[in-house]
Formats: C-alpha cells, sequence, structure tokens
C-alpha cells in the first residue's frame, strides 16, 4: 500500500479502492487499488495530481519509496498540510489536514475536491487541531480535536458546525478514534494520553446517544 508516514485509511467499496493520507507538512493524499479486492497485499498505489481545477490519479513509480520519497515522484501531486482522519460515505471521502485546520471532501463521483471547513474562513471558529473524523448516517460529521479545547465538533450537512462533546482535565492528551457502533446509537473515542499526559494512562469512552436521526 506504499511505504509513506501513513496516518489514515478510508474504504471505498463503490471503486474498489483504498484513500489514505500522509502526515507531513507536504504530504499527499493517495489511494491504493487491490489486485484482488479485500486482498492488501499487492495492487496499484496512485497519488491525487492537481492541473489548474483538473484532478486526476497517477500511478507512484516506486511505491517503496526509497530512495525517493511517494510524495516527490509524480510531478503534479497534490500536496496537503499534515493529513490526518479519513472517512468515507456515499461517494465522499472526507479527510482532515492538521497544519491548516482544513475538512475536505473528495467527491469519489465527479472527481472534485471540495473545503468542508476550514478556520481560517469561519469567525471565531469552534473547530482546532483537527484529527481524526466519522459520520453518522444523517450525514453529519464528527471531528476530534488534537490539542483546541479537546472537543468532538459535529458539522451538519448545512454546515453548522458547533461542539458535541467536551472532555476537560486532560490538556496533555489527544482526541482520537472517534467511531460509531453499526447500530449508530453509541459512540467510542479514546483520550490518547488521559489524564496523566502519559501515552500509558490512554482513556476511550463510550457514548449513548441521543444522535441525529434524521434532517
Amino acid at each position: 500500500m506504499g511505504r509513506f508516514k501513513h496516518e489514515a485509511a478510508a474504504c471505498d467499496p463503490d471503486r474498489k479502492v483504498i484513500y489514505q493520507t500522509e502526515d507531513t507538512s507536504d504530504g499527499c493524499f493517495y489511494r491504493f487499488i487491490p489486485t484482488t479486492w479485500g486482498d492488501l497485499s499487492a495492487g496499484t498505489l496512485q497519488v491525487l495530481v492537481e492541473d489548474g481545477t483538473t484532478l486526476s490519479w497517477e500511478n507512484v513509480p516506486d511505491p517503496d519509496g526509497s530512495p525517493t520519497a511517494t510524495r516527490y515522484q509524480v510531478a503534479g501531486a497534490k500536496q496537503f498540510n499534515g493529513g490526518e482522519g479519513a472517512f468515507y460515505r456515499n461517494g465522499y471521502c472526507y479527510f482532515t489536514t492538521k497544519g491548516d485546520n482544513r475538512v475536505w471532501a473528495y467527491d469519489a463521483v465527479n472527481n472534485k475536491l471540495h473545503i468542508a471547513y476550514d478556520d481560517d474562513l469561519t469567525s471565531n471558529p469552534p473547530l482546532t487541531g483537527v484529527d481524526n473524523i466519522t459520520g453518522a448516517t444523517v450525514g453529519d460529521l464528527y471531528v476530534a480535536e488534537d490539542g483546541g479545547n479537546m472537543e468532538v465538533c459535529i458539522i451538519t450537512p448545512d454546515d453548522i458546525i458547533a461542539p458535541f462533546l467536551r472532555v476537560t482535565g486532560q490538556d496533555r492528551s489527544e482526541l482520537c478514534g472517534v467511531w460509531f457502533n453499526p447500530a449508530g446509537n453509541r459512540m467510542y473515542f479514546s483520550s490518547q494520553r488521559g489524564t496523566t499526559g502519559s501515552s500509558s494512562g490512554g482513556i476511550t469512552y463510550e457514548v449513548t446517544g441521543p444522535f441525529r436521526t434524521s434532517l
């Protein structure tokens, strides 16, 4: 699936690809096309390329990334400032970049890229330190903060951005791993370093709704 600083992966069963983010300040957005769907041991690594307003996927010549890193092998590869979480739903792959506090929406059906959230475009931004991301069946996105106010924030389909929950007394930690159970009525997330600030002090939380079930 390529050798680079992997951060997150999101499965797109419609196109039978795996999207991947890269955690560097000049990282790229990749997709891996397995030779056999369901078997990730072999396949083709591609990188998103931007030429003006046109996007394309180009093969990475040497997915091993040595001696030239994968992000530098293809001319025009679009760079992203610190790739973080990724989540796929209904033709869109949503992913975050921590360096510019953005949430991106890649429209896989029409091969278009949109900015779903940018703290620089929002007065008194409620969401900073963007990190992991997931979504509810109703269409809401939930983004966990690494830093910020230690919140999980919600982004609704009509662009309302607001805190959903906040963890207190854990300023040396970060929130991560936000996800829903299959029924969609329980949320799970972790505080990576908990109250101690140590990697051994992590805490995982379960949140029972109510969550929005209709728009």
